[in-house]
């Protein structure tokens, strides 16, 4: 019987020990947290992905369609490949050097605007 309380008792003692204490927001604060508002950061964000998905009309056509399926739809490289009727090694080729084309429009149109 000793045993069995003391394994029961350990694993109750174990179980206290491991659970995740919540923690208010006022004790936070107490402590020194503050929270911050990055909704500016989110803005530029949003703002940097909508120049991004504009920029894609400036690519190559074939790497155009590649692109906005990728990265605007969200589609896997498999499923291009099934729509665009290329393999699938090819539609990930065509995304890659998508991708890059895209960085080099991307720091150019930076580079001209913050000059």
């Amino acid at each position: 019987m000793k045993a069995f309380l003391y394994h029961v008792l350990n694993g109750l003692i174990i179980d206290e020990y491991r659970k995740h204490k919540s923690t208010s927001l006022d004790t936070l604060m107490e402590k020194g947290f503050e929270a911050h508002d990055d909704s500016a950061e989110r803005s530029l964000d949003v703002f940097d992905g909508k120049m991004a998905v504009s920029l894609i009309a400036k690519l190559p056509r074939h790497y155009q369609a590649v692109m906005r399926m990728r990265y605007v739809e969200s589609l896997s490289l498999a499923e291009i490949a099934d729509l665009t009727g290329q393999s699938k090694s090819t539609t990930a080729v065509h995304a890659h050097r998508g991708l890059e084309k895209l960085r080099v429009l991307y720091g150019h149109h930076n580079s001209f605007t913050s000059g």
